[in-house]
């Protein structure tokens, strides 16, 4: 079942998660590459980790990994703010004036 791939956590590093947030933004291997001022091969070592890692075979079966366990946040989408954030109170304040 689909569902069970995405039944676990994996721990990433930091560049990882810094490469993963890049993927999910929907940039290429070769832009992130640019972005991060590392070569398009250490990219590509970067996400086969990942994917190993997140036992996931694609990058969009790693975006959905990547938000079922709150690694990324797409557009607010999936997001978790702190309590006393201004998000949330202006969320709340929004829900209370409708």
């Amino acid at each position: 079942m689909i569902s069970d791939k995405f039944d676990h956590p994996a721990l990433l590093s930091s560049r990882e998660l810094e490469i993963l947030e890049l993927v999910v933004s929907g940039l290429s291997n070769h832009k992130i590459a640019e972005e991060l001022d590392i070569s398009k091969r250490t990219v590509d070592n970067h996400i086969s980790n990942i994917l190993k890692k997140t036992q996931t075979e694609n990058r969009v079966e790693l975006v959905r990994w990547a938000l079922q366990w709150g690694k990324v946040c797409i557009d607010d989408v999936n997001c978790c703010s702190l309590p006393n954030s201004n998000k949330s109170q202006d969320r709340n304040e929004m829900v209370s004036e409708a």
